[in-house]
């Protein structure tokens, strides 16, 4: 589809957003200025919003449609911590002056993708020009069973701490998307770039978390948001590096460092893996014990038996962009 020099806002819902709106009685054709959300008996309508701003959580060259589903994971990941089915959801776009339409229809056909593999569709939401940097927001909506979402503030003391999946390869993938990590062959540096761009949320997780105390998601970083679930459950935490789950290539990286604390604590505090992170007093399926919530306050981190002084311990909004 061949596009204008540029689209005011009222074409841009026109041409690109409508469709994906996908006749879903909820979003009232986007002709409103709002939705119309119906409530589902014995069911909680769960709410999640984040944004992601260019130069600080994609880079200016991550092709549009990746852009545009990063959005969307980013939100769904936050669903999959609370045990929530995704429903649909909402945009608030920043475009910068001049901004591309090619690019623009690129992110609406990102947008589709995401929806047809994740079941959700848009119910509306804002378009707007901004002087600064692409800007994008997203708010996501999800369906649970009355009370049975899943909170940061119920871990006890004596529960263990988990973590689903592997850990760092977002932290290498920024690396690798930036100029390549020297040592590792080009697919190698690829897929970490891929992993990078679009994380998968563990929206297939959400069912095993119903046994579970507290849990979040690892965006932060992993002792950021381990600390998180902590903090808000009045309790101290323990985190054992050597049971950090790497993938076959954050492993290899590993291996090639001169001091494995120091490499395990940045891949550990990097952020961007979209994991998820929960307590429970018995191990989860699909999940690796790397340590333990106890009583008191603070983080305690040790490799090889011995304790580890971290300072930033994952990304901190506000100061880091």
């Amino acid at each position: 589809m061949s596009a204008p020099d540029a689209w005011d806002e009222f074409e841009l819902i026109d041409r690109l957003f409508r469709p994906l709106a996908e006749g879903a009685l909820e979003a009232l054709d986007l002709r409103d200025d709002a939705a119309a959300i119906p409530s589902r008996p014995d069911q909680d309508l769960i709410v999640t919003t984040d944004s992601i701003v260019e130069g600080v959580h994609f880079l200016p060259t991550d092709p549009a449609d990746m852009v545009a589903r990063k959005l969307l994971r980013v939100n769904l990941s936050d669903l999959a911590a609370k045990g929530a089915k995704p429903y649909g959801y909402f945009l608030n776009l920043c475009w910068p002056q001049g901004h591309n339409p090619i690019a623009q229809e690129l992110f609406a056909a990102g947008l589709a993708k995401d929806q047809r593999t994740f079941g959700i569709k848009l119910f509306g939401g804002d378009t707007t020009s901004t002087p600064g940097p692409l800007t994008l927001g997203a708010t996501m909506l999800g369906w649970v069973p009355s009370g049975r979402m899943v909170r940061r503030d119920g871990a006890r003391a004596g529960d263990l701490l988990m973590v689903s999946g592997t850990i760092g390869d977002a932290t290498l993938g920024l690396e690798a998307a930036q100029g390549g990590i020297a040592g590792f062959a080009l697919w190698q540096n690829e897929l970490l770039t891929h992993r990078y761009r679009l994380p998968t949320p563990r929206v297939d997780l959400s069912p095993s978390l119903g046994g579970v105390h507290a849990a979040a998601d690892v965006s932060d970083g992993l002792i950021a948001d381990a600390g998180h679930i902590a903090t808000a459950s009045g309790l101290g935490l323990e985190i054992d590096l050597d049971r950090l789950p790497l993938s076959p290539l954050a492993a290899e990286w590993v291996a090639r460092q001169s001091d494995a604390a120091v490499a395990l604590t940045r891949l550990a505090t990097g952020g961007d893996d979209y994991e998820i992170v929960c307590a429970s007093a018995a191990k989860v399926p699909q999940f690796t014990p790397i340590g333990r919530f106890v009583s008191g306050s603070g983080i305690r981190v040790r490799h090889g038996g011995h304790d580890l002084s971290v300072g930033r311990k994952g990304f901190r909004h506000g100061k880091d962009g």
